[in-house]
């Protein structure tokens, strides 16, 4: 695996832990963290959540080698996490994005490209049919986007093929950090049976992003996109092209065992 490149997923529909427990792992965060975590009402929310925290520092302290008591993760106004204190850091713009849907939360890596990630559940609201659903989002797509989802076939794969243009809108919106300012209707996606995947930005193709989509399951998929920073010089170039990785399955005892591991190597 390339330095600084991770990929990890944590089905947390497995995990189902007691009050007492929940509260326990929530302790292991800096109290800013668990503010944010204890102000949802529904506990799938806090759940995803608190994951999603333990993603981002467990993430961080395995690349870069910092103390999870020293990890400084702030989010900027659209709410993408970045990496307070990582200065001097062998990667120079190392970054990561989280995402959440249905059973899974996800992060991803990066040591030099801006990487966003969406991950999205096929699902639609009970008592609505797909082209309903659909149709709310009539003016995010382009009119060839919308040709080739109308041309695949049933409408559950319509709705397959809906949420993968959407993924992919998502994952960069969220690399750049635009947020929902940026119209997903500037943004056109080509590919070739869904690979060799290609982005046009008002309608001019941009040859400074990568993108990935995986099947995580049957009712799941991710897309990772992966971009250029502003002013990238040589090194960004070639890592651009680099192959994609796959996703690594992870639990929640593992990211807590990883941190009180962590914790024990700070104390000798």
């Amino acid at each position: 695996m390339e330095s600084g490149v991770r990929r990890w997923l944590v089905n947390v529909s497995l995990w189902n832990p007691s009050v007492d427990q929940f509260a326990s792992v929530v302790s292991l965060l800096p109290e800013d963290e668990q503010r944010t975590i204890t102000k949802y009402m529904k506990f799938d929310d806090r759940k995803r959540a608190l994951v999603s925290r333990l993603l981002q520092y467990s993430i961080v302290h395995e690349v870069l080698g910092i103390p999870y008591d020293k990890i400084i993760i702030h989010r900027t106004l659209e709410g993408k996490p970045y990496l307070i204190n990582g200065i001097g850091s062998p990667f120079s713009n190392f970054n990561f994005n989280v995402s959440h849907h249905g059973d899974y939360v996800g992060i991803a890596s990066d040591p030099l490209c801006l990487v966003g990630l969406d991950i999205v559940s096929i699902m639609i609201p009970e008592q609505t049919t797909e082209h309903e659903f659909m149709s709310n989002f009539s003016s995010y797509l382009t009119a060839l986007e919308w040709k080739n989802i109308a041309k695949t076939g049933t409408s559950e794969v319509k709705l397959r093929e809906f949420y993968r243009y959407w993924c992919l809108k998502e994952a960069f919106v969220k690399a750049t950090g635009a947020g929902l300012g940026f119209g997903f209707h500037r943004l056109e996606f080509h590919h070739k049976n869904w690979t060799d995947i290609s982005v046009y930005i008002d309608g001019i193709e941009s040859r400074e992003w990568k993108f990935s989509l995986y099947k995580i399951d049957e009712r799941h998929w991710a897309s990772i996109a992966r971009g250029l920073a502003n002013g990238a010089d040589e090194q960004f170039d070639a890592s651009l092209p680099v192959t994609e990785v796959g996703f690594i399955q992870r639990t929640v005892d593992q990211l807590i065992q990883s941190r009180s591991h962590g914790a024990q190597q700070n104390s000798c």
